[in-house]
């Protein structure tokens, strides 16, 4: 009797699209919920202030750290709230899953188009010194680039 692999792929095919299935909901779910703590005390009342001044200033630039240092009480309270921020684990990014690290980058393309001079490209250049990810990770956040930025016109 010859084998035929037909039954066996048709189950690897639907092992992998339910395991997708699973991270694509939980993606969906982390959309929802995204940064729901910057509607609420102590976070509001510091992004209220402060949110306008962050949009004119170029991201990571000395004033635009300064402005940060003065809401650090209610990012602290965010970043303790949010396993997005890599602040939000003792190792970085090194702590989070594979569900922290796309919702993080879709954060960071998001921040990007909040400030006047927002390059995407140069926020990732920027967070690779600021975190210290590796150059593998880096290259997959650049190769991920189209995607996030299909559509936008």
């Amino acid at each position: 009797m010859v084998y035929d692999s037909t039954d066996d792929t048709r189950k690897h095919i639907e092992q992998v699209r339910y395991y997708l299935t699973r991270m694509a909901d939980d993606l969906g779910d982390r959309g929802v919920a995204h940064d729901l703590s910057k509607l609420s005390s102590p976070e509001k009342e510091a992004y209220d202030a402060l949110t306008p001044r962050l949009a004119g200033l170029t991201y990571g630039s000395d004033e635009y750290r300064a402005t940060l240092r003065e809401m650090k009480p209610a990012i602290q309270h965010h970043y303790e709230a949010n396993t997005h921020h890599p602040e939000h684990y003792p190792n970085g990014i090194l702590g989070m899953d594979i569900l922290d690290v796309v919702e993080m980058l879709c954060d960071w393309k998001a921040a990007s188009l909040r400030h006047k001079d927002g390059d995407f490209r140069s926020s990732i250049e920027y967070n690779q010194t600021r975190f210290g990810f590796s150059d593998d990770l880096k290259a997959i956040f650049l190769n991920s680039l189209p995607l996030l930025e299909a559509g936008q016109e």
